[in-house]
């Protein structure tokens, strides 16, 4: 212990030293360096790294060390989650960090395939005091004993798995186990598919692969940041802390309904509304309206001009729209070119008015007069207000409102589950509004002209300011002997495009938050957690996110819930990869105890007889229980008190149905709820789906009998130690067991 205390203490010391020194750097890093292309990409690079680096040294407090490998050839190696030398000429080793190759045995090495080692030691701390180790013989020939061999190779990760719960997930870089391992360092391109039950540690896995990515993948994916998605805002808070403790800080968390720059979804849908935006059907039918709004003129139309009245006629207008829609850009792109189109028509039929031969003969204007005619027909305001009606230029908000409040190219029924006027935002609405962006495009050509004329005016300035320094220095040199003439002046040091550049504002945000101001981004590895909620419509923006389709897709298809989700993986990635996709299946349940994963799987076993839930790693002895009672907010609260009673540490959450709520909180006043309740605190109140994801040490149902199947599943299976089971009405059959069991 006494040797494994003094390394720890040692580690700490560098550790001190090592955060000194990268804050430095970090502030080196974010000085403006130029704003070439390769100036930034350099600077990407280098500040993922150093914020990684900080966000790991800052929870070193916790685990900077947490393992050792003692080689048979007498080598030794230390592990932790981030790699540190020490500060001599050799920079030797102190730790390895876990992604590194070296590392492996750590998490795969066996008494049957021990990898070259004779033991491993698992190394427990709080903070910088060393309070376990736990030593694994797997070389049986070796007879060394330090007396802290176990015989229970699982001790390190039950003790994990029995530990208290704190609101938020944390790392499991001391207990990988090691098809978890695989999974985390699988090959980075491609699709891989990661299905699991409840419990399973699918979304901890995804979490850890994409820090294994970023540490393996560093110069690419600091660039192109790593988006991970989740269901909820309540489940991307309880994983928020899992990649910075392990030194990865270029990566953005969103949910589907953050996907959109600028849009903030609030609102909700009702069930069917939900199902009818995420179908597939839905893009053919924006497409649809799109074209709606690239109309014809009525009969008659004109258009007033200085030089007689312009007929805009239908046949002018269809052949312009023909022409536009040949270039097959999107929308606001092909504008331009009907508007050129419908100028020249116009301009034609001018000069034909007004160069025509009374007898019949050669028109009277040249091409100087008619192209005169053409600038005044296309500096008309009149004629730009006709084009307006005719072709408008759409924003994706615009588009999608008006298509709401008539959804005209829907079945009548679908029509009229999503029919509405105004209102806010909701998460299904955010892949119309992608999908409406993707169609309508966007003419920057106004903005690009702008920036560029500024920096050119930046420019001219720089030169202005260069000549002037010249000047002034010319009639300095004139007054020098001959050898100090070759003293440097600033424009023999810099040009004026480079002295302009130096006085840009540098944009100091990272790759994580340039990404999530931009729709266009393109990401260079997409997780998705809880996969299978995703409608067809929210993969197609994904999809857009990433199209080099290297992806983690995590999630449960018995967990469907989701009116919209896709369910199958099949379905989701046959049109974008086909059948070129990788499925991993883990089937050992480490969270849920056995006796509450059998009371959940009776509820799948309902609907689906054949259905075979992931095995549980332990059993805790404590039986799930059932209470029927007239009061259910009081019963509810009974039972918080109880349990809070008995078991002070850990997180209790209430899992009741939306519509009870209100009555359930006014009774558990100190609970946190609402659209993003704080897990951290000791009592949350929940429904199904804010709680997918998520794991408490115990846990209260309220009402099941409310629950569809899936809901029910996932409100069963959240909890690590004790489950209880409060109803008014009748209890579900899966469920009627628990109440002879009172």
């Amino acid at each position: 212990m006494r040797h494994e205390q003094d390394f720890i203490d040692l580690l700490h010391e560098r550790l001190a030293e090592l955060r000194a020194a990268t804050e430095a750097a970090l502030k080196d890093a974010l000085a403006p360096a130029g704003n070439t292309l390769q100036a930034r990409l350099e600077r990407d690079v280098l500040v993922a790294e150093r914020s990684g680096l900080l966000a790991a040294f800052n929870a070193g407090e916790n685990g900077l060390c947490f393992g050792r490998l003692v080689h048979r050839d007498g080598r030794d190696h230390h592990i932790g989650r981030i790699g540190m030398r020490r500060d001599d000429a050799e920079r030797t080793p102190l730790v390895v960090d876990w992604r590194a190759e070296v590392a492996r045995p750590f998490y795969l090495a066996t008494g049957h395939t021990p990898m070259g080692l004779r033991r491993r030691r698992h190394i427990t701390t709080r903070g910088r005091e060393v309070t376990g180790l736990h030593d694994e013989i797997l070389d049986l020939t070796d007879e060394e004993r330090t007396g802290h061999e176990g015989t229970d190779a699982d001790a390190v990760l039950l003790a994990a798995l029995d530990a208290a719960r704190t609101g938020r997930m944390h790392d499991i870089v001391q207990t990988i186990q090691a098809e978890q391992d695989r999974i985390i360092r699988a090959p980075h391109r491609g699709v891989l598919v990661v299905e699991g039950g409840p419990g399973t540690g699918k979304t901890v896995v995804a979490l850890h692969r994409a820090a294994y990515l970023l540490y393996a993948h560093r110069e690419q994916l600091a660039r192109r940041a790593v988006l991970i998605v989740g269901p909820n805002p309540a489940f991307l808070g309880y994983i928020g802390e899992v990649l910075p403790s392990l030194g990865e800080t270029g990566v953005l968390l969103a949910t589907p309904g953050e996907l959109f720059p600028g849009v903030t979804a609030t609102g909700a849908d009702t069930p069917e509304a939900a199902r009818v935006k995420g179908a597939a059907s839905m893009a053919d039918a924006l497409a649809h309206h799109v074209r709606d709004r690239q109309t014809l003129p009525g009969p008659g139309t004109v258009i007033p001009h200085q030089d007689g009245e312009l007929r805009l006629d239908a046949d002018l207008v269809a052949e312009a729209r023909r022409r536009a829609r040949e270039t097959r850009l999107p929308h606001n792109l092909a504008r331009p070119y009907f508007a050129f189109h419908v100028i020249d028509a116009l301009t034609a039929q001018l000069a034909d008015r007004l160069g025509a031969d009374p007898y019949g003969g050669p028109n009277f204007l040249g091409p100087d007069d008619i192209a005169q005619l053409g600038k005044g027909v296309a500096a008309s305001a009149d004629v730009h207000a006709a084009i307006d009606g005719l072709w408008p230029v759409l924003t994706p908000q615009q588009l999608v409102a008006d298509f709401l409040a008539d959804p005209v190219h829907l079945p009548e029924a679908d029509a009229d589950a999503i029919r509405r006027e105004g209102g806010e935002w909701t998460p299904a609405d955010v892949a119309l509004l992608d999908e409406a962006a993707e169609l309508l495009g966007e003419d920057d050509s106004a903005a690009r002209a702008a920036a560029d004329a500024e920096r050119q005016e930046r420019i001219a300035y720089a030169q202005g300011v260069l000549d002037l320094s010249y000047g002034s220095r010319t009639q300095e040199f004139e007054d020098r002997d001959d050898e100090d003439s070759e003293v440097l002046a600033a424009h023999d040091l810099v040009d004026a495009e480079r002295l302009a550049e130096r006085h840009e504002e540098a944009d100091h945000r990272s790759a994580a938050e340039r990404a999530a101001a931009d729709r266009t981004w393109a990401f260079g590895h997409v997780i998705v957690d809880e996969a299978q909620e995703l409608s067809a419509m929210t993969w197609r923006l994904l999809m857009r996110r990433c199209p080099t389709r290297s992806l983690t897709l995590v999630g449960d298809p018995a967990q469907t819930a989701e009116p919209g989700g896709c369910g199958s993986w099949r379905t989701i990635l046959a049109p974008y990869v086909g059948e070129r996709w990788e499925h991993i299946r883990l089937g050992v349940n480490y969270r849920t105890p056995s006796e509450i994963m059998d009371v959940a799987a009776r509820v799948i076993r309902s609907v689906d007889p054949s259905f075979a839930p992931p095995r549980s790693i332990r059993s805790t002895g404590v039986r799930p229980w059932a209470r029927h009672t007239g009061d259910l907010p009081g019963a509810v609260a009974d039972a918080v008190r109880a349990a809070r009673r008995d078991h002070v540490e850990g997180r209790l959450a209430v899992i009741a149905p939306r519509d009870r709520h209100p009555a359930v909180a006014a009774a558990l006043p100190t609970a946190s709820h609402g659209a993003s309740p704080d897990l951290t605190e000791p009592v949350v109140l929940l429904d199904p789906r804010q709680a997918k994801g998520l794991e408490f040490d115990t846990v209260i149902v309220a009402e099941p009998a409310e629950f569809g199947v899936s809901d029910l599943y996932v409100a069963l299976t959240r909890a690590t130690q004790r489950l209880g089971v409060v109803h008014t009405g009748a209890l579900p059959p899966a469920l009627e067991a628990l109440a002879a069991a009172e």
